[in-house]
């Protein structure tokens, strides 16, 4: 009876993962297919803001970035050069309407946002010891951000990569986003940037 109480246990786990699975799957489309790009030297750059809650449910599940202030950008690059690109170097900002630089975050400092990083005090003279216990979870400390952002290093010719990028800011009318870095993997030569807008 145990047996069959284990099996069927382990069954229900099966399944249940099976539907997250399921929900968590995430595909943006090509490039080109996006209002909001632009193309220079071959290259096409597609990007969209997801500052909505129905949007955010696409990729990211239950987690809202954007109502913890945090807007995520998700970028296409589309290579049609007929030549590999490295991406290893690229810099992306949003600029404001009022021409404020603002960086992107690194997804991994992203899940500590909204934490509340007041110290806990420890009997332990061994810092990092005692009742803390680890890092707190915040709103976003979520698996979705870290494995849905941009990682891709390399593009060989043909191809598309995609991933999104967190910035602490809203999303305002007039804004753009700008890229820069990516170099042809042979010669090195650095494609024209881009400056597109979000509207």
């Amino acid at each position: 009876m145990k047996v069959a109480n284990r099996v069927f246990l382990l069954s229900i786990i099966a399944v249940g993962l099976a539907v997250d699975k399921k929900e968590a799957h995430f595909s943006p489309g090509p490039a080109a297919s996006y209002p909001t790009k632009q193309t220079n030297e071959k290259v096409t750059i597609a990007v969209k803001a997801y500052d909505t809650e129905e949007l955010s449910k696409t990729a990211f599940g239950k987690v809202h970035p954007y109502m913890h202030g945090v807007l995520p950008i998700l970028v296409v690059i589309q290579n049609d050069t007929g030549k590999s690109l490295k991406l290893d170097r690229i810099e992306v900002n949003y600029i404001g309407p009022d021409r404020t630089k603002i960086e992107n975050i690194p997804p991994l400092e992203v899940k500590y946002i909204g934490v509340n990083t007041k110290p806990r005090l420890s009997g332990s003279p061994i810092p990092g010891a005692g009742p803390r216990g680890g890092t707190k979870k915040g709103p976003l400390n979520a698996v979705e951000i870290e494995t849905r952002a941009f990682a891709a290093k390399m593009l060989a010719p043909g191809d598309s990569a995609s991933g999104f990028f967190y910035f602490q800011t809203g999303h305002r009318r007039g804004s753009k986003f700008y890229l820069t870095g990516i170099t042809e993997a042979i010669s090195g030569k650095e494609i024209f940037y881009f400056d597109i807008p979000m509207d």
